[in-house]
This record gives structure tokens, sequence and C-alpha cells, in this order.
């Protein structure tokens, strides 16, 4: 079974030079900006809403996205919008949220409905990011809830794009390199 799937005639749509592991299932309205990369057992649900991934974004092994339906009190709902140069660490649950440029959502993050992280954020490992919360840029935020920590330093502002530049050399090599043995 393919990993990209229709649902009520729209199937997600792929840039040039995108990575998507066979085990990870995309459904629906879903767009993937050129030299993206989905690892192993990611779940993508544009079903209710829609889901938008930059460039250069990486969705890393078992996240989890989806969205929020629309409905008379919030008749837009809630879509996931991802910008560019963004990592989304391992097992990472995105719902209805909007993440920007030169983002990093660290390892097992909750990101809520209404939840917006300006450009140039780090999140700690773990961290919850309540419902209508805003991340401002340029700084680190972590816990449970989510708490602005620290401004970044100039290093990890840099961090920022060469995990994203990392990804995009990783996919390229699991384009090129790796093989199905079934």
């Amino acid at each position: 079974m393919s990993s990209l799937r229709s649902y009520k005639g729209i199937s997600p749509k792929v840039g040039q030079g995108v990575y998507i592991d066979s085990t990870s299932v995309l459904v629906g309205d879903i767009v993937l900006g050129d030299d993206s990369s989905i690892w192993p057992l990611v779940a993508a649900r544009g079903d209710v809403n829609h889901i938008r991934i930059g460039d250069r974004t990486n969705v890393q092994d078992g996240s989890v996205l989806h969205v929020t339906h629309k409905n008379k009190q919030n008749p837009d709902g809630y879509p996931l919008l991802i910008g560019n140069d963004v990592t989304i660490g391992h097992k990472v649950m995105l719902h209805g949220c909007t993440i920007g440029n030169r983002v990093l959502v660290g390892m097992g993050s909750i990101v809520l409905d209404g939840a917006t992280i300006q450009d140039d954020v780090m999140i700690g490992a773990g961290s919850l990011v309540p419902p209508g919360k805003t991340l401002v840029s340029g700084y680190l935020y972590v816990g449970s809830p989510v708490k602005q920590a620290r401004p970044l330093k100039e290093a990890e502002q840099a961090f920022l794009r060469k995990s994203a530049d990392n990804y995009v050399q990783n996919k390229n090599d699991y384009l090129e390199e790796v093989v199905d043995l079934n």
C-alpha cells in the first residue's frame, strides 16, 4: 500500500527532491515543499483541514501530524502549517498549530491547537505547548507547559539552519542509497 493516500478526492502533493519513507502514511490535503523529508512511521492526516510543510523541512520518526475541523465556533478550524528549514524531532505531536521558519521542535514534544511558533525558536525535548500559546522568535522554550528559558545563543541560531541542511543531505543519501528488500 502506498504511503500517499487520497481522501475525499484530495491527494497529497509532493515537491521536488522529497523523501517519504515507505512506512509513513500521508492522507488527504497535504502539500510538501521541495527537499523536505518524512521519516519512518510518520502519520499525517489532512482530512478535516489541510497540512502545509515548507521547503527543507524534516519530520522525524514516529511523529504525528493532524488538524482541527472547521465548526461554528471556529469557522477556519486549525490547519497545520509548518515553515521552511524546520526540524521536527522524533515522536513529536503537532495538532492544528502554526510553526514558523528555522524552528527545532525537540523529541517527544506536543504542540496543540492554535499555538503559534514564530521563526527562529528551539523547543526542548518533551515540552508541551498549550492551545493558543505564542512562542516568540529568538528563544529556547522548555517544560510542560512550556516556558521561555532564555534567548538563543548565536551558535544555536546557526544550528537551526544547519540541522535542516543536515537532513537535506540525509534525505539525498536515502534517495540514492536505500533499497527496499521486500
